[in-house]
């Protein structure tokens, strides 16, 4: 897909993954919604900042309805917006588990139903959902966490083969730790340069947008080679 002048809808876009999809977004040329639950921080001429909680299905239609009033359809949905908590099972609260359902699962799922119709008249398009290895394999304290990017890979497969006759690629993607501000609510974490770096990421992602048409990257999954610095010897 050539991404110049192509309409990119990326949620949690203020920062980390996020706010680097967009920066790279823009200068392929793209024209990029950012929905974000804080203020904005990228200042573009092609960028729009529209401020809702992807959890909450009134504010995702809101700024999907502002989004879609101006263009026929969508070109690209980059579901990044996401958070975890972490600790032992019993000790999770309820409201953090229900939180991060509506953040990780849920809004991949409002935000992706409006998109689809435009996308399906057009016979083009391509949604990202951002999962996590903590989909592909369990961590001891991350139980909830892991227990929506788990959610977010089956949603993401059984979507790819309901959609990929209309001419729509959906990929997920599984990243390991990331330098970003994702650990603030894990103590025991510090981010180091030894972790993925988002920028990297993004470069992975705008890559696989930027694919051939019949070229379908499905899953891909990212890791840091040496995650706790060189071996010494």
């Amino acid at each position: 897909m050539n991404l110049k002048d192509t309409i990119a809808v990326v949620t949690g876009a203020n920062r980390g993954i996020g706010l680097e999809c967009v920066q790279q977004l823009l200068q392929k040329g793209a024209r990029v919604y950012g929905i974000c639950r804080s203020g904005c921080t990228t200042d573009h001429p092609n960028y729009t900042c529209l401020k809702a909680d992807v959890g909450n299905v009134d504010e995702v239609n809101k700024a999907m309805d502002e989004i879609l009033a101006k263009h026929d359809a969508v070109d690209i949905l980059i579901n990044n917006a996401g958070l975890g908590y972490f600790g032992f099972c019993e000790q999770l609260e309820v409201e953090k588990w229900q939180e991060m359902f509506a953040t990780n699962v849920h809004g991949i799922f409002y935000c992706t139903r409006r998109v689809l119709p435009g996308m399906k008249t057009k016979q083009s398009g391509h949604i990202i959902n951002i999962a996590s290895t903590a989909g592909l394999e369990g961590y001891a304290q991350t139980s909830g966490y892991c227990a929506t990017k788990f959610a977010v890979r089956g949603f993401s497969d059984a979507l790819y083969k309901e959609v990929r006759e209309e001419g729509i690629k959906v990929t997920c993607v599984y990243p390991g730790s990331v330098k970003t501000n994702f650990f603030r609510h894990h103590s025991g974490i510090e981010p180091h340069d030894y972790m993925l770096q988002p920028e990297d990421i993004a470069a992975q992602l705008i890559y696989a947008l930027e694919s051939p048409k019949n070229y379908h990257p499905v899953n891909l999954e990212i890791r840091p080679l040496q995650p706790k610095g060189p071996k010494k010897k």
